[in-house]
C-alpha cells in the first residue's frame, strides 16, 4: 500500500527512474529465461557460460539501482523529511527505497517472463524454439528462482547506497571533506596503471605469440595472450579510479592566473564534485570503450558480432549514461542552496549557467582523455 500512495506523488523525474528500472530489468530477465530456455533444451553444462553472460548487464542494472537511490535524499528532501517525522529510521528509509527498486524490477521481470512463456505455448517460430526450450517441460519454480535474484540485487544495491549523515534534515551535517587527493591514494591508480601498461607491452613483444597459451575472448573478438589481458585490466582500473583526481586537477587549472568570476565558479564547482562524479564517469568511459573497441573489431571481421553482447553493450552503456545523469542530478540538488545565495546576492544567472558548460566541457575533455585511453589499450589487446 505504501508503494500504491508514493507512486501518486511519482514527478517526472520518479516516473523516469522508475520506468528506466523496469525496462533495464525486463530485458536483463529475457537474458536469464534464454539461458534457462538453452539448459533445458542443450546438454547439462553447456548453460553456465550463458549465465555468466548475464552477469554484466545484471551488474549494470544494479549500478543504476545504488546511484538512483543515492539521489533519493537529495532530490526528494520533502520525502524523507516526512518519513523522519513519521518514525522511520535509516533502517526503515532503505529498506522502503530498495523496496520501491525491487517491486520496479519484479514488475519487469514479470512482464518478460508472460511474454516468455506465451511465446513457449507454441506461438514461437523454430528460430526461437532453443531459447525457449519448447518441447521440453518447464519447471515451476525454475524461472522464479532465476529471476528473484534480479530484484534482490538490485533492492539491496539501492539500499547500500543511501547514504544519511549528511542527508537527513535535522541530522548534523559532517565537516566538508578536503577535496585534495592525498599521494597515497593517487600511488594506487598510478602504480595499477604503470604496471598495466608495461604488462601489455611485455604481452605485445616481438615473438611473444609464441610464449603461452593465447585466451580465447568470447563474442568473437578472437584471441589474445594472458599477459596482454591482465595487463589491460590493470591499466583499465588505474584509468578508472585516476578519473576522480583527473577532474580534481583540471578544477584546479581553470581558476589559474588572473581568473575571472566564469573560470573562478567553474573550476570551485568541478574540484568539490570531483569525487562524486569520478565514479560514474569512470564506469561510462570504460563502458563505451568496451563497446566501442568491440564494435571497431566486429567491423573489421564481418561475420563475427553476435546478436547478445551488442544487446548486452547498449544495456550496460545504457545503464552507465543513466548513472551518470542521476549523480548529476543529486550534486545539482546539493548545490541548490548556493546557487540560491548566488543569486540573491545578484550574481547573473547566464553567469552560473556558463559555469556549468565550462564545468561540463572540462569533465568531457577528462572523459575522452581516460575513455580514449582505455579504448586505445583495448585495441592493441585485440591485435
Amino acid at each position: 500500500m505504501y508503494y500504491l500512495r508514493l507512486a501518486r506523488g511519482y514527478r517526472t523525474l520518479d516516473l523516469a527512474r522508475w520506468t528506466l528500472t523496469a525496462a533495464a530489468a525486463a530485458v536483463v530477465a529475457a537474458f536469464l529465461l534464454r539461458a534457462l530456455g538453452r539448459a533445458l533444451s542443450e546438454p547439462a553444462g553447456a548453460s553456465l557460460p550463458r549465465l555468466l553472460w548475464c552477469l554484466p548487464p545484471l551488474a549494470a542494472v544494479a549500478w543504476f539501482a545504488a546511484v538512483a537511490a543515492r539521489a533519493v535524499p537529495a532530490q526528494q528532501p520533502e520525502r524523507i523529511t516526512g518519513l523522519t517525522a513519521a518514525g522511520a529510521g535509516p533502517r526503515r528509509i532503505r529498506l522502503l527505497v530498495g523496496g520501491e527498486i525491487a517491486a520496479a524490477c519484479t514488475l519487469g521481470g514479470a512482464a518478460t517472463l508472460l511474454v516468455f512463456l506465451i511465446l513457449r505455448n507454441d506461438i514461437a517460430g523454430p528460430e526461437l524454439a532453443a531459447d525457449l526450450g519448447m518441447g521440453v517441460p518447464l519447471p515451476a519454480a525454475a524461472p522464479v528462482v532465476l529471476l528473484a535474484a534480479l530484484p534482490l540485487v538490485a533492492g539491496v544495491s539501492a539500499a547500500c547506497a543511501i547514504r544519511f549523515p549528511d542527508a537527513l534534515p535535522g541530522r548534523p551535517a559532517e565537516p566538508a571533506a578536503d577535496h585534495a587527493f592525498a599521494p597515497l591514494r593517487l600511488a594506487l591508480p598510478i602504480g595499477l596503471t604503470l604496471v598495466g601498461l608495461a604488462l601489455e607491452l611485455y604481452g605485445l613483444r616481438p615473438g611473444a605469440a609464441v610464449d603461452g597459451k593465447p585466451v580465447d575472448l568470447p563474442a568473437g573478438l578472437g584471441a589474445t595472450s594472458t599477459a596482454v589481458l591482465i595487463g589491460w585490466a590493470l591499466a583499465a582500473t588505474g584509468i578508472a579510479l585516476l578519473t576522480a583526481p583527473l577532474l580534481a586537477v583540471a578544477g584546479r587549472l581553470l581558476p589559474l592566473g588572473r581568473p575571472a568570476p566564469l573560470r573562478l565558479l567553474a573550476g570551485r564547482g568541478l574540484t568539490a564534485q570531483a569525487r562524486g562524479l569520478g565514479s560514474p564517469l569512470a564506469v561510462l568511459a570504460l563502458a563505451v570503450a568496451l563497446v566501442l573497441t568491440a564494435a571497431r573489431h566486429w567491423t573489421g571481421t564481418p561475420g563475427t558480432a553476435e546478436p547478445l553482447p551488442v544487446v548486452e553493450g547498449v544495456l550496460i552503456v545504457g545503464c552507465a549514461g543513466a548513472a551518470v545523469v542521476a549523480r548529476l542530478l543529486e550534486l545539482r540538488a546539493a548545490r541548490r542552496p548556493v546557487t540560491d545565495d548566488l543569486l540573491r546576492l545578484g550574481t547573473p544567472p547566464g553567469l552560473l549557467t556558463g559555469a556549468a558548460a565550462l564545468r561540463t566541457v572540462a569533465a568531457g575533455t577528462v572523459l575522452l582523455v581516460t575513455g580514449g585511453a582505455t579504448a586505445i589499450l583495448a585495441a592493441y589487446a585485440l591485435g
